[in-house]
């Protein structure tokens, strides 16, 4: 469903998730409340995933309008609908506490932490299961296109 979206959506929502894990595994030995750091951190995966998706919805509906103005107009408001949706959770999280607010911050980092992890983790991945990757499929098609015409 979610390549649907856009090719790089389900490796982003794996790397959100891989560094919840990571994150969970290496701190909760660290903390006195371990419910509310697990709780906190969770929400702001959920938030991190909700996010991303978002966003890449946002990306292809607006390059699907054909008018500049309707899709920049489309883009600004999604984009402050989405910070306002974060705002609001935060404050319920942090007001009724049921989180450890600072855990959700760092749970919503890893939309960064994957994103900018991505080529990474597919360049490892690749060469693990013995793929190519994407420049050297470039480069072999190039030269069967030279083969062609020549």
């Amino acid at each position: 469903m979610l390549r649907r979206i856009n090719d790089a959506l389900p490796g982003l929502v794996r790397g959100i998730v891989l560094y919840g894990v990571l994150v969970q595994l290496a701190g909760v030995w660290f903390v006195s409340e371990k419910i509310s750091y697990s709780i906190g951190l969770w929400c702001g995966i959920v938030i991190a995933c909700w996010l991303a998706i978002n966003i890449a919805q946002v990306i292809r509906d607006a390059v699907d309008l054909q008018y500049f103005e309707k899709a920049n107009r489309k883009i600004i408001t999604k984009s402050v609908f989405r910070y306002i949706v974060v705002v609001v959770l935060f404050i319920i999280l942090g007001y009724f506490k049921l989180g450890n607010l600072f855990m959700a911050f760092i749970g919503v980092l890893g939309l960064k932490v994957s994103a900018y992890t991505q080529p990474i983790r597919t360049k490892i991945i690749n060469r693990l299961l013995g793929r190519n990757d994407a420049s050297a499929k470039e480069e072999n098609s190039e030269n069967l296109d030279k083969e062609v015409t020549s």
